[in-house]
């Protein structure tokens, strides 16, 4: 019989360096085998490091768990590709201009995780996002 699941959880950690409270605070009341979910978690981004990356962990009764990684925020590659962060107050102040071959290449990466197929879709989400934390989207 199939072990039936208990917990769902997102959680925001650094790729590659997850951090033992971060992990304990969020999963800690499941029983789950912390270890085994940072060296899963450390493994499975190594390659993205210095990024943040969303992890779904699904916990079962039988203490088992899955990881689904997910792309960076669409904020956090704003500002990477900015290599600052947005506007104080977004809407009076302008913190920067987001170029547009900038734009595609947030648009193609966050592309699995956004709620369309469209390469074109995907450009007018982070332009709204980026237009949201006040920074200029070049035409």
């Amino acid at each position: 019989m199939a072990a039936k699941k208990t917990h769902e959880i997102t959680l925001n950690l650094e790729a590659g360096n997850a951090s033992m409270m971060d992990l304990g605070k969020m999963l800690g009341q499941t029983g789950v085998n912390l270890v085994a979910v940072k060296r899963a978690y450390d493994e499975g981004t190594a390659g993205q490091r210095g990024d943040v990356v969303p992890v779904v962990v699904t916990v079962r009764d039988d203490k088992s768990f899955d990881l689904r990684l997910k792309t960076p925020p669409t904020a956090f590659l704003i500002r990477k590709a900015l290599g600052g962060k947005g506007s104080d107050r977004p809407g009076h102040r302008t913190a920067g201009t987001l170029r547009r071959d900038q734009l595609r290449a947030v648009a193609e990466r966050k592309l699995p995780d956004l709620n369309t197929t469209s390469l074109d879709a995907a450009e007018r989400i982070v332009a709204g996002t980026a237009r949201s934390m006040g920074i200029a989207v070049e035409d």
